[in-house]
């Protein structure tokens, strides 16, 4: 039987292909006829792919010993993201503002944004992205404490359903960041931020 182990890439791209044309061809595509649907199929399958590069395996972080660390807080703003939804594959996209407290070591600058695209890339929920990405941190990075606070666009939202335009908010928080004054800090320090992205929504 051939699983999902045991194929390779392109054996992988190619089974996607064919049910993306099923897929059109049941709902009345003119594959055809349309010289825009050809090759349709094929880069459905390759965006799909890339789409989802992350639920294979856990993110590629390397955490640096640093018993200096210190006990404060670091922050990292507007971080553009994007995903697709789970429950209807729609795209949802936003910014998202981390921060955590080290606990004996410190990750890389660029790192924040690396996990947080990493688990962006599956079928994703906003509320379980910011959970991931919180929990991640506080389990393989040694946070003391994680906060991911996460502002986006829900396509699903604004194309079917309730069909309004709109951003949606949501907060996972851990360990020291869950309530107290470094969780205050954090919010001062993103605040203002907040403020002006919805201003000028």
């Amino acid at each position: 039987m051939v699983t999902f182990s045991t194929m390779n890439e392109a054996d992988r791209q190619l089974r996607i292909a064919e049910h993306v044309r099923a897929i059109l061809e049941l709902l009345g595509a003119d594959l055809e006829g349309d010289p825009e649907l050809s090759g349709t199929s094929e880069r459905v399958a390759e965006l799909a792919r890339e789409l989802t590069t992350g639920i294979e395996s856990e993110p590629d972080v390397t955490v640096l010993a640093d018993p200096a660390a210190g006990s404060g807080l670091v922050v990292a703003r507007d971080l553009p993201f994007h995903s697709i939804c789970a429950h209807h594959l729609l795209p949802f996209f936003g910014r998202a503002h981390i921060g955590y407290v080290p606990g004996g070591g410190v990750i890389r600058v660029g790192a924040l944004g690396r996990i947080l695209d990493h688990f962006a890339r599956r079928p994703q929920l906003q509320e379980r992205l910011g959970e991931e990405v919180a929990q991640f941190l506080e389990r393989r990075a040694g946070a003391r404490g994680a906060i991911v606070v996460l502002d986006a666009r829900q396509l699903c939202m604004e194309m079917r359903g309730s069909r309004k335009t709109g951003s949606i908010q949501s907060t996972a928080a851990r360990g020291v960041l869950a309530e107290g004054p470094l969780r205050r800090e954090f919010i001062e320090r993103i605040g203002s931020r907040l403020g002006r992205e919805h201003e000028g929504a």
